[in-house]
């Protein structure tokens, strides 16, 4: 083996023989194990792995690298404690000539944990705000029901009927950011289901808009071209996108929104629709447009679960197309999504 190769590795390794000696150790390892490469080598693998668990076990008490089965090939990776306290992450490979051998060599690889505990702290920031996140329409819905089972007779029936009506919104805003998770764990592990097909762009983009306008006093205007192929899209995700560009222009933009479908332009990637959603708010700088697609992202005061974007890329790449984030002529935001008209999901 070439050790210079071998200590170019990023990762800890050490090698042992038939015997339980130590016949090779990288600079990597040697780091982590506080020692170097010299008075490791030569050293009973128990001793050079001066590791324990959370109760004190010995790796290689505990893992026995050398007994068990003669079909056994190695040892999973674990996390262990070295003698300076630093957390790493342990796996081994048992090489063995043949079944009816007995090993020739361990070698083991060790890891820091840094990425490890990176994980744990973004998972506990991630559960952090979910909690937040839920905490808040639940807390409205518990005081609303609280008050009406507490004071029932007291109050009259427009306090009722305004009580009821939060409880029904909070439990619509919960219904939502469930809805929303969900999908977001689909994006993340591949298992979003569509079920795309030739569509109508102007009818689809046509009914998202009204309804947003039900339920809004600011104008949104509508521009669609007399010539738009059908997109294939499923028609359900393709409503939640427009959707979501929508009402984000309505919340943080001031102003009108203004949509406008237009053909893709000759010579593009693909043929299709290439929707625009501009509003007339503060915009979005340059410097913070890439990070407008990470699960949790908030720009401004306004409220919002912070996952909007983050779907609406994930359900866009999911049909082939694309998502370009640019400046409205107004000053605001714009957001352009191509849609294909062919299928173009990722295999």
């Amino acid at each position: 083996m070439d050790p210079e190769a071998i200590d170019a590795l990023p990762d800890g390794v050490v090698i042992a023989d038939a015997l339980g000696q130590v016949e090779l150790v990288n600079l990597a390892a040697a780091a982590m194990l506080g020692g170097s490469v010299d008075e490791l080598v030569g050293r009973p693998l128990d001793e050079v792995l001066a590791l324990q668990d959370q109760e004190g076990n010995a790796w290689v008490s505990a893992n026995l690298p050398y007994a068990g089965l003669a079909t056994r090939t190695g040892v999973p990776e674990q996390s262990w404690v070295t003698a300076s306290g630093i957390e790493v992450l342990v796996t081994a490979r048992i090489h063995r000539p043949a079944l009816d051998q007995p090993i020739s060599r361990v070698a083991v690889s060790l890891r820091s944990g840094r990425g490890r505990e990176r994980l744990d702290r973004e998972r506990s920031d991630l559960v952090a705000t979910v909690a937040h996140e839920l905490r808040s329409p639940l807390t409205g819905v518990k005081g609303f029901v609280q008050a009406l089972l507490n004071r029932w007779d007291k109050l009259n029936d427009d306090q009722k009927k305004l009580m009821l009506a939060t409880v029904n919104a909070d439990a619509d805003r919960l219904s939502r950011l469930i809805a929303e998770l969900l999908d977001v764990a689909r994006i993340d592990t591949g298992r979003l289901s569509l079920y795309p097909r030739p569509s109508d762009t102007t009818v689809l983009v046509g009914r998202v808009v009204d309804s947003v306008s039900a339920g809004t006093h600011r104008q949104i205007d509508l521009d669609t071209a007399d010539d738009l192929p059908e997109i294939f899209v499923d028609p359900d995700k393709f409503t939640q996108v427009i959707t979501n560009l929508i009402e984000n222009a309505v919340r943080h933009g001031e102003g009108r929104v203004h949509v406008q479908a237009t053909p893709m332009p000759p010579g593009s990637d693909f043929e299709g629709v290439c929707l625009i959603v501009d509003d007339e708010g503060d915009g979005i700088p340059h410097e913070i447009r890439r990070r407008i697609f990470t699960k949790f992202w908030k720009h401004g005061a306004r409220g919002g679960s912070g996952l909007g974007m983050y779907i609406v890329n994930g359900l866009v790449r999911a049909h082939g197309g694309q998502v370009h984030i640019d400046d409205s002529p107004s000053g605001g935001a714009r957001v352009e999504i191509c849609w294909p008209s062919g299928d173009r999901r990722p295999e």
